[in-house]
């Protein structure tokens, strides 16, 4: 696939907890420093950025010793995700100040995006970040987050963000190349899907659970992502996020995903 990318302005990039970590839950150090340096790339070249990412929970798991997030009660997994946060957020500020580029951290909750007064607040607050050259790392606050105030996983939390700050583009970077028309890990002769048009039924029909256990989405909750931007006039790839140079393939060459036509979309 190639994409034309001329009048991409502000994107939204969102990369999940197996991207960013191994197994073990500890931080893929290697991978994150190659995504970093890639998006400190885009924004030298005049794209705004907002980095939606995940990992706090898991990163918190593995600091204070939990092996895995199964079995854990709603409070420890709280607890993990204030120490594992503060390792992530920490993480991204050191690398990104390297290349000389600002982050800020900006924590929501469902409860903030449905109050009028809330979401304009957030709304104002990337505005003054985005317009001070500053990347937005953003993440669910899953600290006081609850079943009432979850947005649930990641992949929509970067739909809502990119429909908040009009981005022209929502990049999910996930642990598969995209869509296929079955789980390839289980069947060799899945069929790769690199463009859907409308998300139907069909579509839907596609999608399996959870990729890995430190993930929280999975295919469903990936087009359901799609489908939020899409309504909103907004575009979304899938791409595999193992390779984060794939940010520069997207914007100058040849690359394999999944796009997903916004409403009057010709592309």
């Amino acid at each position: 696939m190639k994409l034309n990318t001329d009048n991409l302005k502000r994107i939204v990039i969102k990369v999940g907890t197996a991207t960013l970590t191994y197994d073990t839950g500890l931080i893929n150090i290697r991978r994150i420093e190659e995504l970093v340096k890639c998006i400190s790339d885009l924004q030298n070249r005049g794209i705004q950025v907002i980095l939606v990412s995940s990992g706090a929970i898991s990163c918190g798991l593995a600091k204070i010793g939990f092996t895995s997030r199964n079995g854990l009660t709603t409070e420890q997994k709280q607890a993990a995700a204030a120490v594992g946060q503060l390792v992530l957020i920490d993480m991204y500020e050191k690398l990104f100040s390297g290349y000389g580029h600002k982050v800020a951290q900006i924590l929501l909750t469902k409860d903030v995006i449905e109050n009028e007064l809330g979401c304009n607040n957030a709304k104002n607050t990337f505005k003054v970040l985005l317009n001070m050259s500053c990347i937005p790392i953003v993440n669910e606050n899953d600290t006081v987050s609850s079943e009432q105030i979850s947005i649930g996983s990641n992949d929509t939390l970067s739909a809502i963000v990119a429909v908040l700050t009009k981005a022209d583009l929502l990049i999910n970077m996930s642990d598969i190349d995209g869509l296929y028309s079955e789980n390839p890990r289980n069947n060799p002769d899945a069929v790769f899907i690199e463009y859907v048009g409308t998300i139907d039924e069909a579509v839907k029909a596609y999608a399996g659970g959870a990729g890995t256990e430190r993930g929280t989405g999975g295919m469903i909750a990936k087009i359901e992502a799609a489908k939020t931007v899409n309504d909103a006039g907004i575009p979304m790839l899938i791409v595999n996020g193992y390779r984060p140079k794939i940010l520069y393939d997207i914007f100058e060459s040849e690359f394999k995903g999944t796009y997903f036509a916004a409403i009057g979309d010709k592309t």
